[in-house]
Formats: structure tokens, sequence, C-alpha cells
């Protein structure tokens, strides 16, 4: 049960990136760290014009992702493979340029910390 966290500031994604970009990131999500397409929700948000800055400078464009799931359910290599394809597709999907600092990250979570449904992931295995 995946979360990810797509920030972008500096673009005007209409309907068609936002939904690029659900897709792509749910299918990385699936293909490459073998999670539940179906169970992964993915939220994209806009940052406002001069609110992200790299190195104490305005930048415009800009993209994060961030990711969440369960502690210990992917190898270090299939992470690996997740941040690169998943910076490829924000260079793919968004127009212009992006900053060398545009990062996604993997955050695990133990499964007694989360959950769907009402019950945490630790009650569902």
């Amino acid at each position: 049960m995946p979360f990810v966290r797509l920030t972008i500031a500096g673009l005007e994604t209409g309907p068609a990136i936002v939904a690029d970009l659900q897709r792509g990131i749910t299918a990385l999500m699936a293909e490459v760290l073998g999670k539940r397409a179906d169970l992964t929700a993915v939220l994209v948000e806009a940052a406002p014009a001069g609110g992200w800055s790299v190195g104490g400078a305005a930048v415009a464009p800009a993209a994060h992702v961030e990711a969440r799931m369960t502690q210990g359910t992917n190898t270090a290599e299939e992470k690996a493979q997740f941040v690169a394809a998943a910076h490829d597709l924000l260079v793919r999907t968004l127009p212009g340029p992006l900053p060398l600092a545009t990062y996604v990250v993997v955050q695990e979570v133990p499964a007694d910390a989360w959950g769907y449904g009402g019950l945490t992931q630790a009650a569902r295995r």
C-alpha cells in the first residue's frame, strides 16, 4: 500500500500531465518495486512559484518524489532502480530542464506504524 507524493514547482501542469505522472509512478511502483497498483496512492501537488529553492536560490521548474512503503519489502537494488526510473519519468514528462537537485526519496515505514482500511501492515501479515 504505497503512498507517493510528487511535488512540482514553477510549472503549469494540466490534467494530462498529472494523469501521465500518476500512471507512470503507479506503473513503476508495480513493475520495479512489486507493489500492488490497485493500492498505490499518488498525490501530485503544486508548490507556489518562488517557493522552491536550491542552494538558497529560487528555481523553476522543480520536482520532488517521496514514495512511502513498508520497511524491508524491497532490496537496495530495487530501490536504486526506482530512484533512477522515477527521475527519468520526471525528465521525460515535465517541460524544461530540472535542477540537478531533483530528489527521489524512498521512505520505509515500519509495518506497525501505518496501514489502510483501519489495519496496520503488520496486522495484515
